[in-house]
């Protein structure tokens, strides 16, 4: 019997266009990726491609070793190959960044090494709706612009030739949990899923329920219209930069010019937008780039300095920006510090 969750992932996902290649399927072992896999696996063809399960230990609690034992358990089970990776080191707060974000980097890098050693053009993960609910309030609360607001993309580019997929981001944790139970597979508890000293933990736990007891039932699903709408705008103000940008940037592999006589009429949001597709296409990381840095860009080309006033400045990740003359010249003089 073909499950209302899998018919809904390849939907989402048909499994044309993933079987017959390999991929990743990034496992925590919570209720999640253990839908997903097994979502995967009961929909893709096994005389087709190779579905590869990647489990990253992030080491963060003392039941970290009983998760990744579950993982490999379910993999031998279902006969799926299992990569488990743990952190070259102790995961701390870095660069006043937060455990979550030094996890998070952690975690994703471990998944592209393991995606490019077996050869994978797609990297699967859990996300669901109800992540995306808290990742838009979460970037809210935290201070974000449009592009933030647009909340966790269906689908990104992560390494030349290798793409990020989150097939199950319209699907809600309740739906996830009844597929579960119809195929009375059990899951691993993350305790760290309940601890407080994780922000997305307070917002899931406490300020979320909060919302919908007192201010409205449904936000979850307003919150993701809302990101919706945005990642809409986004894109829209996105197009109109890639316009502009082919007038006034000239890339090459550690330098960028910028022709401030066209940039300087420019709008505002659509120039600062160019600096982030600048940003994107060296590899530099945006993580350290905050509202206050992009505007700082922003204001170096506008600057009412004479034409012929030279104009230092460095900003994260040792990119340093001089304005002379006619152009504004980006130079990279370091290595990225954090995953874009």
């Amino acid at each position: 019997m073909t499950r209302v969750l899998e018919v809904r992932l390849n939907r989402s996902w048909p499994k044309t266009s993933w079987q017959s290649v390999p991929v990743v399927a990034a496992i925590s072992g919570g209720a999640d990726s253990v839908a997903l896999l097994r979502c995967m696996h009961s929909l893709r063809d096994a005389a087709q491609g190779t579905l590869v399960a990647a489990h990253f230990n992030h080491q963060l609690h003392d039941n970290s070793s009983s998760a990744a034992q579950f993982v490999e358990d379910l993999c031998a089970k279902l006969q799926i190959p299992c990569e488990v990776g743990v952190p070259r080191e102790a995961l701390t707060s870095q660069s006043g960044g937060s455990l979550e974000e030094a996890a998070r980097i952690a975690r994703y890098g471990f998944l592209v090494e393991i995606a490019k050693q077996v050869g994978a053009r797609y990297i699967a993960t859990a996300h669901t709706a109800d992540d995306q609910a808290e990742t838009i309030l979460h970037r809210i609360v935290r201070g974000t612009g449009i592009r933030g607001l647009g909340g966790i993309p269906v689908s990104r580019v992560v390494a030349p030739n290798i793409t990020l997929k989150r097939p199950l981001l319209d699907v809600q944790r309740a739906e996830i949990i009844e597929y579960l139970a119809e195929l009375r597979q059990p899951f691993h508890q993350d305790p760290t899923n309940s601890d407080e000293l994780f922000t997305r933990n307070r917002i899931r736990h406490g300020l979320l329920p909060m919302l919908r007891q007192h201010y409205n039932s449904q936000v979850d699903e307003s919150l993701r219209r809302l990101g919706s709408l945005a990642a809409e705008m986004s894109d829209f103000i996105e197009s109109i930069a890639s316009e502009q940008f082919s007038r006034c940037v000239s890339l090459s592999e550690h330098k960028i010019a910028i022709n401030l006589e066209v940039a300087t009429s420019i709008p505002p949001l659509v120039l600062r937008t160019i600096f982030r597709q600048i940003w994107r296409a060296q590899g530099w990381p945006e993580c350290d780039m905050t509202f206050e840095r992009w505007h700082e860009l922003e204001a170096i080309v506008h600057s009412p300095d004479a034409p012929d006033a030279a104009m230092v400045r460095i900003f994260p990740s040792s990119i340093r920006v001089i304005r002379q003359g006619a152009e504004l010249i980006i130079e990279s003089q370091g290595q990225p510090t954090c995953w874009p």
